[in-house]
């Protein structure tokens, strides 16, 4: 193991089991590589340091008994691999500042997620950055400045979930939870060549939230490859007992390497309805279609085909701006929160009521509609971006409106899937021709993780993209520069 770069998540859990490196020397090649790299990448707002490495040691005690008694610690799969978390989860001793301005006092428990990671062993480096209240797909503001894509750090990773993101795809921590509203996860993995999972809503708990942004908003995790991204899922699923959403519990990365069979793919290149144009871009279309080609010799069944979402946007808007409501509703500072952020914040107040409740009712019949045509088709490949990052600071001081036109032109197909609440997987589907990661997402009904992960590692195993990393690596450049 490197210091460049770090090893996957299953990877690490071996050679920690194995006894082949201890935690405390990989918790501190992580913190050098994050302290090599923020001045240049600014992955994370809070590094936890001290409190990392005293976990190293309590976990390489604990490793060292599990050898002793060749026990293995079979139910703590991640026992002393060190991993990062978006900064809109809890971590007991630490501020949640969610991408604003202003000094937070710490909280005083981790959150459900946080608490299961834990559970498994897992030792948590840092919070990483996002954008405010994770509204826009980038990842960049006053409160700590920008976040920059380890492809080409002129570029933005994304967002929300930028940090988790560009701390991954720079092989600085093997995996990463993040959360995802309208695609905040499986965007920037789209724009990090990183796999992306959003899980089905409830699978990762929310809480100390038991519905994030009117249940749009799920955890999800980041890493290289579909095997880690699912193995990190697992450690985080699970429930907290007033958690109003419970699916059945899931096994994801048993479900790598198996055979799907021979499945009905929808081809899905039409962007949903939105109030403004979006265009999905050539270079990103031509890589969409190629992993089509690749999914149809492989056996499956490859046809251009669009779920029927019809007027889905109308049931986004009130739920999306109910829930910036909220936050702002609780931020300690309003009057350093973005005006945009404001802005949402008093449209959502408006919506708050009536056309809120209406839009919670439609979800029911959304799954109606849009599930039927799952009895024609078992997945669906659509983009998960119309267009490429955009350059650092493209987005940063746009109007509001202007802001929104700028996101639905850029990211017009994530969001659908959070108003259904139901799984999403994006994969890497190559670059464009100026070396821009671009990425596709596999999409299912209700509870279909398993099958999208068989898909996605289908794909994997042919395209070797976990091979691929950005070149130099930027611990390189940074200690260059």
């Amino acid at each position: 193991m490197t210091l460049d770069r770090c090893e996957g998540l299953a990877e690490t859990a071996r050679a920690l089991a194995a006894g082949e490196v201890t935690s405390r020397a990989l918790v501190e090649r992580t913190l050098a590589r994050i302290e090599a790299t923020q001045s240049d990448l600014n992955a994370f707002r809070i590094v936890r340091t001290e409190a990392a490495l005293a976990e190293a040691d309590a976990a390489d005690r604990e490793l060292a008994a599990d050898r002793e008694a060749a026990s293995h610690s079979a139910h703590r799969p991640l026992l002393g691999v060190p991993v990062a978390v978006k900064d809109d989860m809890d971590v007991a001793g630490e501020p949640t500042a969610f991408g604003c301005c202003g000094e937070f006092p710490p909280v005083a428990e981790d959150g459900e997620a946080v608490r299961r990671l834990r559970a498994a062993g897992a030792v948590i480096v840092g919070k990483t950055n996002t954008c405010e209240f994770g509204q826009w797909p980038f990842t960049e503001g006053p409160a700590f400045g920008a976040t920059r894509n380890p492809w080409s750090t002129d570029h933005t990773p994304g967002g929300s979930s930028g940090g988790s993101a560009a701390a991954v795809a720079a092989g600085l921590v093997p995996a990463a939870l993040g959360s995802d509203g309208a695609g905040s996860v499986r965007i920037p993995a789209a724009w990090t060549h990183l796999v992306g999972i959003k899980p089905q809503r409830g699978r990762v708990s929310t809480w100390p939230r038991g519905e994030s942004f009117q249940g749009i908003t799920v955890n999800g995790t980041l890493a290289r490859s579909v095997a880690d991204a699912a193995l990190l899922l697992d450690a985080a699923s699970g429930n907290h007992a007033r958690d109003p959403h419970r699916p059945p519990a899931l096994d994801v990365s048993r479900a790598v390497g198996r055979d799907p069979g021979r499945l009905r793919i929808a081809l899905s290149l039409k962007p949903p309805f939105t109030a403004v144009p979006a265009r999905l871009l050539p270079e990103v279309r031509t890589r969409v279609v190629e992993l089509a080609e690749r999914l149809a010799a492989l056996g499956h069944c490859v046809e251009e085909a669009d779920p029927p979402y019809g007027q889905i946007g109308l049931t986004f808007v009130p739920r999306a701006t109910a829930g910036i409501a909220e936050r702002v509703g609780e931020a300690p500072f309003p009057a350093l929160l973005d005006r945009r952020t404001r802005d949402a914040a008093r449209l959502g107040r408006l919506l708050g009521g009536a056309p809120l409740r209406v839009a919670r009712r439609a979800e029911t019949v959304l799954h109606r509609r849009i599930g039927a045509f799952f009895t024609s088709y078992d997945v669906v490949l659509a983009p998960t971006t119309a267009a490429p990052p955009p350059r650092i600071g493209a987005l940063l001081e746009l109007s509001g409106f202007a802001t929104d036109r700028a996101m639905i032109a850029a990211c017009p197909y994530a969001w659908p899937w959070n108003v259904l609440g139901w799984p999403g997987v994006n994969v890497p589907a190559g670059f464009t021709p100026d070396g821009l990661p671009v990425g596709a997402q596999l999409l299912g009904p209700a509870n279909s993780e398993p099958l999208l992960v068989q898909v996605a590692a289908q794909l994997e195993a042919e395209l070797r993209w976990a091979e691929k990393w950005p070149s130099p690596p930027v611990t390189a450049r940074s200690a260059a520069a």
